[in-house]
């Protein structure tokens, strides 16, 4: 009896540690990570070692998916320099992005005609934050939650965030390309 009661408690313990997101570890950053794709496959962040990054949590329902346009713009504009958008489709606000990964892949290609990487669907806040979004928001210099759709975190080539802009501030405005044009590797 004194067995089955430890193991449970024990049990009880490591499925409650399972729950919590995972936090990032002494010395962490951006490529730190590896996020899942659109195609289901496992992407070390560490590949942008030495590219400066815009994150971007996105949804295909909100008053701010026009900013896919501004996204795809920003990245032609700067691609060629060192520059990636990674885009993170999330259903956390008012089920803005309701649709599988394919229906959000069609739908990028098809109205905004995007380019730029787009990673598997996955929470933003809350229990089952991804372990991307965990570290932005509880272990970056720019922490907080996400409180919308299309909040975007400027990330330099070493994989540190130096900036974040709330959902409003449009991907072209003077605000993010003149920090973008400070931190570009080329």
């Amino acid at each position: 009896m004194k067995n089955s009661f430890f193991v449970s408690w024990i049990l009880a313990g490591v499925l409650a540690s399972a729950a919590l997101p995972a936090r990032a570890a002494e010395g962490a950053n951006v490529h730190s990570f590896a996020m899942e794709n659109m195609d289901g496959e496992q992407v070390s962040l560490s590949q942008y070692k030495g590219k400066a990054l815009l994150i971007v949590n996105t949804a295909s329902r909100c008053g701010y998916t026009p900013q896919y346009a501004s996204l795809e713009q920003l990245y032609q504009k700067y691609k060629d320099r060192g520059f990636e958008v990674l885009a993170f489709p999330a259903n956390n606000f008012g089920g803005q992005e309701p649709g599988s990964n394919e229906q959000i892949q069609e739908f990028c290609l098809i109205k905004y005609r995007t380019t730029f990487p787009l990673f598997a669907k996955s929470s933003v806040k809350g229990a089952d934050i991804n372990p991307l979004y965990a570290y932005l928001t509880a272990d970056s210099p720019f922490s907080g939650p996400i409180k919308w759709n299309f909040n975007k975190f400027l990330v330099d080539p070493a994989g540190e965030v130096v900036a974040r802009y709330d959902s409003p501030v449009d991907p072209l405005s003077d605000q993010i390309v003149t920090k973008l044009e400070t931190i570009l590797p080329q």
